[in-house]
Protein backbone atom coordinates (compact mmCIF):
# COMPACT_ATOMS: atom_id res chain seq x y z
CA UNK A 1 0.00 0.00 0.00
CA UNK A 2 1.45 3.35 -0.94
CA UNK A 3 1.80 5.75 1.22
CA UNK A 4 -0.87 8.48 2.50
CA UNK A 5 -0.50 12.02 0.89
CA UNK A 6 -0.59 14.99 2.87
CA UNK A 7 -3.57 16.03 0.90
CA UNK A 8 -5.56 12.82 1.94
CA UNK A 9 -4.38 12.95 5.43
CA UNK A 10 -5.90 16.89 5.55
CA UNK A 11 -9.38 15.39 3.88
CA UNK A 12 -9.71 12.63 6.28
CA UNK A 13 -8.83 15.21 9.13
CA UNK A 14 -11.90 17.27 7.92
CA UNK A 15 -13.77 14.29 8.18
CA UNK A 16 -13.46 13.35 11.66
CA UNK A 17 -13.66 16.99 12.30
CA UNK A 18 -17.36 17.00 10.91
CA UNK A 19 -17.94 13.85 12.77
CA UNK A 20 -16.48 15.85 16.10
CA UNK A 21 -19.62 16.49 16.99
CA UNK A 22 -22.53 14.01 19.36
CA UNK A 23 -25.32 15.41 17.42
CA UNK A 24 -23.36 14.56 13.68
CA UNK A 25 -22.77 11.68 15.12
CA UNK A 26 -26.11 10.79 15.77
CA UNK A 27 -27.15 11.91 12.40
CA UNK A 28 -24.81 9.31 10.61
CA UNK A 29 -26.03 6.66 12.77
CA UNK A 30 -29.38 7.03 12.32
CA UNK A 31 -28.58 7.16 8.39
CA UNK A 32 -26.88 4.27 8.85
CA UNK A 33 -29.62 2.42 9.79
CA UNK A 34 -31.89 4.19 6.89
CA UNK A 35 -29.27 2.25 4.21
CA UNK A 36 -29.71 1.89 1.68
CA UNK A 37 -32.92 4.12 1.11
CA UNK A 38 -32.14 7.38 3.03
CA UNK A 39 -34.09 9.62 5.37
CA UNK A 40 -36.21 12.43 4.63
CA UNK A 41 -35.43 15.64 6.33
CA UNK A 42 -38.35 15.99 8.91
CA UNK A 43 -37.93 12.21 9.66
CA UNK A 44 -33.79 12.68 10.54
CA UNK A 45 -35.48 15.97 12.62
CA UNK A 46 -38.00 13.85 14.59
CA UNK A 47 -35.15 11.03 15.48
CA UNK A 48 -32.81 13.39 16.49
CA UNK A 49 -34.75 15.83 18.40
CA UNK A 50 -32.94 18.87 17.07
CA UNK A 51 -34.44 22.48 15.77
CA UNK A 52 -34.61 22.74 12.32
CA UNK A 53 -31.79 25.16 11.49
CA UNK A 54 -29.46 23.53 13.80
CA UNK A 55 -30.13 20.42 11.40
CA UNK A 56 -29.54 22.11 8.38
CA UNK A 57 -26.21 23.09 9.30
CA UNK A 58 -25.45 19.42 10.50
CA UNK A 59 -26.54 18.30 7.21
CA UNK A 60 -24.24 20.77 5.50
CA UNK A 61 -21.56 20.02 7.43
CA UNK A 62 -21.59 16.30 6.77
CA UNK A 63 -22.60 17.03 2.98
CA UNK A 64 -19.13 19.10 2.49
CA UNK A 65 -17.41 16.71 4.12
CA UNK A 66 -18.79 13.82 1.40
CA UNK A 67 -20.14 11.92 4.65
CA UNK A 68 -23.98 12.07 3.25
CA UNK A 69 -25.44 12.47 -0.06
CA UNK A 70 -28.64 13.94 -0.81
CA UNK A 71 -31.56 13.89 -3.58
CA UNK A 72 -34.44 15.76 -4.42
CA UNK A 73 -37.42 14.36 -4.54
CA UNK A 74 -40.33 16.51 -5.31
CA UNK A 75 -40.40 18.28 -2.07
CA UNK A 76 -38.39 16.36 -0.05
CA UNK A 77 -34.47 16.09 0.63
CA UNK A 78 -33.38 12.64 1.19
CA UNK A 79 -30.71 12.12 3.06
CA UNK A 80 -28.06 8.93 3.44
CA UNK A 81 -24.71 7.76 4.58
CA UNK A 82 -22.08 8.16 2.12
CA UNK A 83 -20.46 4.09 2.79
CA UNK A 84 -17.99 4.44 0.13
CA UNK A 85 -16.37 7.57 2.04
CA UNK A 86 -16.85 6.21 5.21
CA UNK A 87 -15.07 2.85 3.86
CA UNK A 88 -12.49 4.91 2.60
CA UNK A 89 -11.98 6.86 6.72
CA UNK A 90 -12.25 3.27 8.34
CA UNK A 91 -9.53 2.22 5.77
CA UNK A 92 -7.19 4.72 6.71
CA UNK A 93 -7.45 4.15 10.00
CA UNK A 94 -6.54 0.56 9.88
CA UNK A 95 -3.64 0.89 6.70
CA UNK A 96 -0.88 1.02 9.42
CA UNK A 97 -2.11 -1.54 11.88
CA UNK A 98 -2.92 -4.17 8.90
CA UNK A 99 0.95 -3.27 7.27
CA UNK A 100 2.83 -3.18 10.13
CA UNK A 101 1.72 -4.32 13.08
CA UNK A 102 -0.75 -6.99 12.01
CA UNK A 103 -3.04 -6.34 15.00
CA UNK A 104 -6.37 -6.46 12.59
CA UNK A 105 -6.13 -8.87 10.09
CA UNK A 106 -7.61 -7.90 6.69
CA UNK A 107 -10.09 -10.64 6.73
CA UNK A 108 -11.03 -8.99 10.07
CA UNK A 109 -11.82 -5.71 8.58
CA UNK A 110 -13.87 -7.25 5.98
CA UNK A 111 -15.93 -8.69 8.39
CA UNK A 112 -16.26 -5.16 9.86
CA UNK A 113 -17.18 -3.44 7.18
CA UNK A 114 -20.17 -5.92 6.15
Amino acid sequence: MSATSPAQIARFADMFSALGTEARLRIMQLLMTAEPKGMVVGDIQSEVGIPNSTLSHHLDKLKNENLVTVRRDGTYLWYRANTDALKDLLGFLYAECCTRNHVVTPKDLVSISR
